[in-house]
């Protein structure tokens, strides 16, 4: 029962620089309605069947990008919980795309990063 005790996550990092605000968002946009827009315009520029072969195509490929961004960036034991497309856009661009902003966010009271040091502080003590 001592050495019972439930691992803290760590938290969504936030981004502060309006570019990786901007990455995010492009990158969420992209996992989120990339398989429609082009299913769309193969439907306008095509034929409806191209069109459904399309969208089951894409479909796998835009989630097996999905699932190579989502576990390349977040920590192996966070793994097992569910993340939306903005959560993975924002750890892979926090992670990947501004690792210069990781290095100089504001740091809370206890000296940890406010958003990504909560495990690190508690390996310290």
């Amino acid at each position: 029962m001592e050495n019972d005790y439930i691992d803290l996550l760590e938290p969504t990092p936030k981004l502060f620089s309006k570019k990786c605000k901007m990455i995010a968002f492009t990158l969420m946009l992209f996992l989120r309605y990339s398989t429609l827009f082009i299913t769309l315009l193969t439907w306008y520029f095509y034929d409806y069947f191209i069109a459904g072969a399309t969208l089951l195509i894409l479909f796998i490929v835009v989630g097996i990008i999905r699932s190579k961004m989502r576990n390349s960036v977040i920590p192996f034991h966070q793994r097992e919980y569910q993340y939306n497309d903005e959560g993975i856009a924002t750890w892979y661009t926090a992670k990947m795309l501004c690792n210069e902003e990781l290095a100089q966010a504001p740091t809370t009271s206890s000296g940890s990063l406010s958003h990504n040091g909560v495990q690190k502080d508690l390996e310290k003590r």
